[in-house]
């Protein structure tokens, strides 16, 4: 094992590494440069982002009409969005929103509503991953699931973030200001599918341009991005 692996492979975030009561929580940011309301929940995700907390900071596009085109931005964070709108009965969409392992939204930079939903998330029952970011790929473990806790399919996810990023924005609300994230999602793939009582394993490529501070994470999901069942968090540098 080189050093590179056997430093991203100590510095992994697993259910099995916290205490018995608690495990792992996701929490997503839905944001935009280009919203005003939205460097104080950049703020807060960062905050919050340690092993126990994994922090995925998703740049949604429909505020680039408006004056300032959010580089991290895609239209593949809007469309997961709007799938947590029609599954929470939200009108629309909004900038900044948070999700807690997808059981949980309100407004991003609401600070006591995040800490109320990660400690309940923390104390839920779910499945070990694990996340190994090795040289040039990414392996994702994950144990069995009980029958009853997981009700309905569910899918494994791989997300590529960068661990960090910085802009200075030239127009629209947020002109003249300088603004700072972690976590930038840049690919979020389903890699499998987790069936009942049957164990998950698979390596995939890790993107070329990944390249260092990086940070891996892998999740598995209830089908029609329902609850959030396991996360683990890998660094890939």
């Amino acid at each position: 094992m080189t050093a590179r692996i056997l430093a991203a492979s100590l510095m992994i975030a697993t259910c099995t590494g916290l205490p018995a009561s608690r495990s792992a929580v996701l929490v997503e940011l839905f944001t935009s440069e280009g919203c005003s309301s939205c460097p104080p929940a950049d703020a807060l995700l960062e905050a919050l982002d340690s092993p126990e907390i994994v922090v995925l900071s998703e740049h949604v596009d429909y505020w680039n009409q408006l004056g300032w085109a959010d580089p991290y931005s895609s239209a593949r964070y809007s469309d997961r969005q709007r799938t947590y709108a029609n599954r929470f009965g939200l009108d629309g969409v909004y900038t900044p929103q948070m999700v807690v392992d997808g059981a949980a939204e309100f407004v991003g930079s609401d600070r006591a509503r995040a800490k109320n939903a990660i400690e309940r998330a923390g104390h839920a029952e779910k499945a070990t991953v694990r996340v190994f970011a090795l040289e040039g790929r990414v392996r994702v473990e994950v144990d069995a699931l009980p029958a009853a806790l997981q009700k309905r399919g569910a899918g494994v996810y791989l997300a590529l973030a960068s661990n960090e990023a910085t802009s200075q924005v030239l127009s629209g609300e947020n002109r003249g200001r300088r603004v700072h994230h972690v976590a930038v999602v840049r690919d979020l793939t389903q890699i499998g599918e987790l069936h009942r009582g049957a164990p998950f394993a698979k390596e995939v490529p890790l993107a070329a341009a990944s390249g260092a501070q990086m940070r891996v994470v892998a999740f598995v999901q209830e089908r029609g991005q329902g609850r959030v069942l396991g996360v683990a968090l890998a660094r890939a540098w």
